[in-house]
């Protein structure tokens, strides 16, 4: 995209980088670590006849470091976070450390059928399971007979 050079003259008088633009629209630190939380928590969406089931491996965390909440009338948000253990941080010395402390964290527009009410979450062996119940269908509406008048 070529620069106006009167622009071009005054930021280099005003000492701002050429690449100003991609400063000013570079994604937040937040956004990324919560792009990142999503793209690396994998989630199985499973339909039975009377519920969505959502199972999501989330290894090593508490049923008290998970949320599951309906945001928006219609959105189903499962975050959590493993956290280091600050107990232990002063004593000890890591040689190796690959389990890395993560946010996990998905989001899911559930269909108009869902009971919002009646959402129940399970936490067993790392594993979260999230079952969101459906509505029962509605009453087939009967057709309305009209009378015919003679005339």
């Amino acid at each position: 995209m070529a620069m106006d050079p009167l622009l071009s003259t005054v930021q280099q008088l005003l000492g701002v980088p050429d690449d100003l633009e991609r400063i000013l629209h570079a994604p937040t630190r937040s956004y990324m670590r919560d792009t990142e939380a999503t793209a690396s928590t994998p989630v199985d969406v499973k339909e039975y006849p009377n519920s969505y089931v959502f199972i999501v491996d989330m290894p090593g965390l508490k049923s008290n470091d998970i949320k599951v909440q309906v945001e928006d009338e219609n959105v189903l948000n499962i975050s959590g976070e493993r956290k280091r253990n600050e107990k232990e941080e002063g004593e000890v010395k890591y040689i190796r450390m690959e389990r890395r402390v993560a946010k996990f964290m998905r989001k899911f527009s559930l269909p108009a059928d869902c009971n919002l009410e009646a959402i129940s979450a399970a936490c067993q062996d790392g594993v979260l399971t999230v079952t969101v119940p459906k509505l029962p269908p509605p009453e087939p509406k009967k057709p309305k007979t009209i009378a015919v008048k003679i005339g």
